[in-house]
């Protein structure tokens, strides 16, 4: 007789595959983001205005901002804790220091339009990256969570429903706002990524990593 397969643990190795790809992505995504010189993404904004007026190391800043967001995601929703959290909040960073020595190492410094491209592929990369680790809903980044809870909420303004898309906006412009207030100076692309990456993810998980998952 030939052996049964397992629906189930077929559907979680594949939304393993999903987590862990989305993850080595997201760290490229981050490289080219750094190598562009375009200024950095929202939350990292906020991290950067923060770490002006607390007097410690960013790292240990960025890891006790994390920390803390993760004990609110706990509370509001620990359905969004998962594998995914933690290799983010502890390997995403590797992956993104090797991305951005390797993308030095190869291209050296750009000119404005090498600079602009990798702008770009930054964008759409991290993009991608956050719809499949959406999809595989093995747990998101800390700050990712934020958004993703309030839209499953279903918050109402002016009796329509606000969709994660203008969610994303939000909370991305809320970050900028208080890394500016704090005192670090956004750049274009914060500004790009603030208003793009919202829709950007919903239309990569609706027309790429939700039919990846659909159809394996």
């Amino acid at each position: 007789m030939s052996e049964r397969k397992n629906p189930d643990r077929d559907n979680l190795v594949r939304r393993i595959v999903l987590a862990v790809v989305g993850m080595a992505i997201a760290g490229i995504a981050v490289g080219f983001f750094k190598r562009a010189f375009f200024g950095v993404d929202p939350f990292q904004c906020f991290c950067n205005g923060m770490n002006q007026v607390v007097p410690i190391g960013f790292g240990t800043l960025y890891m006790l901002i994390n920390a803390v967001l993760l004990v609110i995601d706990f509370f509001l929703d620990r359905h969004y804790i998962g594998i995914s959290t933690f290799i983010n909040l502890f390997l995403v960073g590797y992956a993104a220091e090797f991305s951005e020595n390797m993308l030095a190492r190869w291209f050296g410094d750009l000119a404005l339009p090498g600079r602009i491209l990798f702008l770009a592929i930054g964008i759409v990369t991290g993009c991608i990256a956050a719809a499949l680790y959406y999809t595989a809903d093995l747990g998101v980044s800390t700050y990712d969570a934020i958004p993703l809870h309030i839209a499953d909420r279903k918050p109402r303004a002016l009796g329509k429903i606000v969709p994660f898309r203008v969610v994303r906006i939000i909370c991305d412009l809320i970050c900028v706002g208080i890394g500016f207030a704090l005192g670090f100076m956004p750049s274009i692309g914060t500004i790009i990524t603030a208003l793009f990456m919202g829709p950007l993810i919903t239309f990569f998980k609706r027309t790429l990593s939700d039919p990846l998952l659909k159809k394996a």
